[in-house]
């Protein structure tokens, strides 16, 4: 099969797919007759075919896929009006120690925050697939240690975690979170450190890629201590 097939091929594969698709199961396409290095060349291929159109491939940890582009979204949107899902700042904030700290007992989650994490937190990053607990701490009690899921970097259109932004405080990990955006093409996401109080808003476009985390308008800053309706 000449080069040009094997990129039709691979080009079909992924479109029709509704998860990203590793290297070693594109392999299966072509009765294992290419390699992985073709097929990452060939994959590289088609970067480039699509670099001038609204859709793009990508790699994300679970494979390969198409992803409609970021300045896209706007008119995408309209096609997908529902009011998208809102989470809190104690929820990204959360999500942003994890992220950054892992593996990491919800204790050690309040030691960073400064304040009582309420269940409903770490439940709502569980149900959304973000996070997961991966062991447990060998010390009294034996805490829960989470971690974040493969989903999470999917999402987040990141291939690993090496991917994510340098900080050098938890403030600003935690700020990042706040409003996570996509101006340049996944997996070299951008994410755009902005420090404000408000909720945060998170919904994928039409096409189901990753979610954009937008603020909603300001509130009034949480008093330190118990946070009993964080959600």
């Amino acid at each position: 099969m000449n080069t040009v097939d094997a990129k039709r091929v691979l080009e079909t594969a992924l479109i029709c797919s509704h998860q990203p698709i590793q290297i070693r199961d594109l392999r299966v396409l072509f009765s294992d007759a290419l390699g992985a290095d073709t097929i990452r060349t060939l994959l590289e291929e088609l970067q480039l075919d699509w670099a001038q159109r609204g859709v793009e491939l990508v790699q994300v940890a679970t494979g390969w896929r198409f992803q409609s582009r970021p300045d896209m979204r706007e008119f995408l949107d309209r096609l997908n009006p529902e009011k998208p899902p809102k989470y809190s700042r104690a929820v990204m904030e959360t999500l942003a120690i994890i992220a950054y700290r892992q593996p990491v007992t919800r204790g050690d989650m309040e030691d960073v925050r400064g304040v009582t994490i309420n269940s409903l937190v770490l439940k709502q990053l569980e149900d959304r697939g973000w996070v997961e607990a991966i062991g447990h701490r060998e010390t009294v009690g034996r805490p829960a240690l989470f971690a974040t899921t493969r989903q999470f970097l999917d999402d987040l259109g990141l291939a690993s975690l090496d991917q994510l932004p340098v900080y050098d405080t938890a403030q600003a990990q935690a700020n990042a979170f706040a409003r996570l955006g996509q101006d340049e093409p996944t997996p070299q996401m951008d994410m755009a450190l902005e420090s404000h109080e408000g909720e945060v808003v998170a919904h994928s476009d039409a096409e189901g890629n990753a979610p954009i985390f937008e603020l909603s308008s300001p509130r009034d800053p949480a008093p330190k201590g118990d946070e009993p309706n964080e959600h």
